[in-house]
């Protein structure tokens, strides 16, 4: 990856059914513009890597461990390694940006998929 690039020219790769991810690797940080289809769901998991994140446009509903809030632009999440969270877009759809540390080195066996203009940022 080149050191300054637009996000347009990004390949998205497939995380789950409706919810794509261009990434910005680092060799220790993953940031990731992810466009989730309306209603699109990343069902119940965890892993090792820490994760923060905002929503760009559009409405989340996350739920992390016990806590569950819906979120819109300008909401945040802290999500600590290991601990179980879901999320689930509005009716809508939504572009959000993830954070992770370490690198997600797991996403490196996902699906590339053709690319195609990016949701956000508008234009």
């Amino acid at each position: 990856m080149k050191n300054l690039t637009d996000l347009a020219d990004i390949p998205p790769i497939q995380v789950w059914d409706g919810i794509r991810a261009r990434r910005v690797q680092g060799e220790q940080v993953t940031l990731a513009i992810v466009e989730l289809d309306p209603g699109a769901v990343a069902p119940e998991h965890r892993h090792p890597n820490e994760q923060n994140g905002m929503v760009v446009s559009g409405t989340m509903t996350f739920r992390i461990a016990d806590e569950e809030r819906e979120l819109g632009p300008g909401g945040t999440w802290r999500i600590l390694a290991g601990m179980p969270h879901s999320a689930r877009a509005g009716a809508e759809g939504a572009v959000v940006i993830d954070v992770f540390s370490p690198i997600r080195a797991d996403w490196d066996a996902l699906p590339t998929l053709d690319l195609e203009s990016p949701r956000w940022p508008p234009g």
